[in-house]
């Protein structure tokens, strides 16, 4: 980075944003195997919350290649710059006072970890789609792990590349036990738990 670089102030803060909006920005970071319903949840909540009145945006790990990373492959070091930038969108996304949804496999803990670091206490919620591998091969929703398995696709998470679950993540969802709605009440109420959305009655200055 350049010296001569400054950080700008702005005078409308991100608090002030998130006031108007009945709620707390906030991160929620879905990760877990390919086929494990990261996006599925992820979109099933975005669409709830929308439907509540909430102000949110999903970020997907397939619609950012397409766009943003489409310069990144999916050696390790391109994993970890792909995370990075995610980090940083999300972070710029929050400051406007937005309930930020990403789904990614995210397969380092220390990715994953340099993502939570960018946020302040509490607003970092990691959801591990707790799915069993075997329930996620045997979904297989892309076609993809049948061609890993064929030696066809390389550097594929929980074939030939590791995924490193989370030992503490603040939500921990399995798909193969869960259904959708289950799931998104579960992170609903976690929400309202943690005062990161209000209802209406219970907002500040209500």
């Amino acid at each position: 980075m350049s010296e001569n670089i400054v950080w700008h102030h702005q005078k409308v803060t991100r608090a002030d944003r998130a006031s108007i909006k009945n709620q707390s920005p906030c991160l929620l970071w879905f990760t877990g195997l390919s086929g494990s319903g990261k996006s599925t949840i992820a979109n099933a909540l975005d669409v709830a919350l929308f439907e509540r009145g909430y102000h949110t945006f999903l970020l997907d790990g397939d619609n950012v290649r397409h766009g943003l990373n489409k310069d990144l492959g999916f050696s390790d070091e391109d994993r970890v710059e792909n995370i990075r930038r995610i980090g940083e969108v999300s972070k710029l996304f929050t400051d406007s006072g937005v309930i930020v949804l990403s789904a990614f496999i995210s397969p380092f803990t220390s990715d994953r970890r340099l993502v939570r670091n960018l946020f302040p206490a509490g607003e970092f919620i990691e959801v591990f789609m707790d799915t069993p591998l075997e329930t996620c091969e045997e979904r297989d929703p892309k076609g993809l792990y049948e061609k890993a398995r064929a030696g066809k696709i390389k550097h594929f998470t929980g074939i030939d590349s590791p995924y490193e679950e989370p030992e503490r993540p603040e939500v921990r969802l399995d798909t193969s036990k869960m259904s959708v709605d289950d799931c998104v009440n579960r992170l609903i109420s976690y929400l309202l738990d943690r005062q990161l959305i209000f209802t209406p009655s219970h907002a500040p200055g209500a």
